[in-house]
């Protein structure tokens, strides 16, 4: 069978990880986002993947290839262009718009076929979903997931009526606007038919422009709620929730990788550790050829990346800290994530490390260390403030 997985976005909200860094290619604990979609949609047999690329396409093309290792076949379409010094430029055309392309090179979808969107962790019943429906008659299904109503105003809500019918949609409304608490998960099931609503070679989405249409055409479009496991990762607070839960061991069907050298506490190979003079508490990952200084403190849940290097008197707490970083001595690391140049808070706001001279404090364990006198050090830790002491 076949299906889609939306992968061409710039992923601005997860900023500034999505500068080097495709959303899809997000890890969890050391694992892609889009590797454990590809493995739900292999388990309901779902074997031909195409996946739309544009921003840093690259990097997904060079990770996945042709799907061989996943037991599934990939293939992708990339949108965009290649500039005059040969790099690619990514010029994403709208999820719909990504769909009709590929559809319009060649009809791939010529039947029943499923689009998920590439940055959410979810445990699904593809086959029961896809089996509803079929039952429905329907070109279109929203699979939807319900929320407490509190939290509708972050999400695209989903109207329907008795049968399921899609009635209409409300973007963000507030909790008192709210028709319904039943909301969009991105993950969708079609029928070739729905390209007679799509137009060719223009930019067009397919929750804004594509289902108001099929709304408003009367078209036989339906949602249905499910419960699932559903981990959206849109914005940098929802990551860093998908890492605690994982760790936390709130998220079921994603396993913490490495070996439990004491309760709560994983390590990939060779960690570098004087495990009597470090005072760890779980849950907490620290990767491979990773060097924990004697002195230094983590408590959980954190995740520290491989090769990282954490100096003596440092502490990590309630932290994710991408590989190949080094915290300098005696930093305190508090409700952040580190990820290369940058120190990013839960609420997304992010420090870049080299225009603020913080390169002592945080820096790529690779570089030599810079070495500054206590009144540099002092001077620097005043310009931080709150931000990461």
């Amino acid at each position: 069978m076949k299906a889609m997985i939306l992968a061409a976005g710039k992923g601005t909200r997860v900023r500034p990880i999505t500068y080097t860094m495709p959303k899809p290619m997000m890890p969890i604990l050391q694992k892609p986002v889009m590797e454990f979609l590809l493995e739900l949609l292999r388990h309901h047999g779902f074997d031909q993947i195409l996946v739309n690329v544009s921003h840093l396409a690259e990097e997904i093309e060079n990770y996945f290839r042709d799907g061989q290792r996943f037991g599934v076949q990939i293939a992708y379409s990339f949108e965009g262009k290649i500039d005059d010094d040969g790099k690619l430029v990514g010029e994403a055309i709208g999820s719909a718009g990504g769909m009709r392309r590929i559809q319009d090179f060649s009809p791939f979808f010529d039947d029943t076929f499923v689009v998920l969107c590439g940055d959410a962790l979810i445990d699904l019943d593809l086959t029961a979903a896809v089996k509803w429906h079929k039952e429905k008659g329907a070109i279109a299904t929203i699979i939807t997931k319900s929320v407490p109503k509190e939290e509708v105003s972050s999400y695209g809500v989903v109207v329907t009526d008795e049968e399921g019918r899609v009635k209409a949609f409300q973007e963000k409304p507030s909790t008192e606007e709210a028709l319904s608490t039943n909301i969009n998960t991105g993950i969708y099931i079609f029928e070739p038919e729905v390209f007679n609503y799509i137009p060719s070679g223009v930019e067009y989405d397919i929750g804004s422009q594509l289902f108001p249409n099929l709304v408003e055409t009367k078209a036989p479009f339906y949602a249905i709620p499910m419960d699932f496991e559903w981990v959206d990762i849109g914005k940098v607070p929802d990551y860093w929730r998908a890492i605690r839960g994982v760790l936390l061991g709130e998220i079921k069907n994603v396993q913490i990788p490495g070996h439990e050298v004491a309760p709560g506490i994983y390590t990939g190979l060779n960690v570098a550790v004087n495990w009597d003079k470090v005072d760890i508490t779980g849950p907490v990952y620290i990767g491979g050829m990773t060097r924990i200084e004697d002195g230094a403190k983590i408590v959980g849940p954190a995740m520290i990346g491989p090769n990282c290097w954490i100096c003596s008197g440092a502490t990590v707490e309630n932290s994710v800290i991408f590989e190949w970083s080094r915290l300098g001595p005696g930093v305190r690391l508090v409700d952040k994530l580190v990820f290369g140049r940058y120190c990013v808070d839960k609420t997304g706001a992010a420090i870049d490390v080299q225009a603020a001279a913080l390169d002592w404090l945080i820096t790529d364990a690779r570089q030599t260390v810079p070495s500054h006198t206590p009144l540099e050090r002092q001077a620097i830790e005043e310009l931080l403030g709150t931000n990461v002491n």
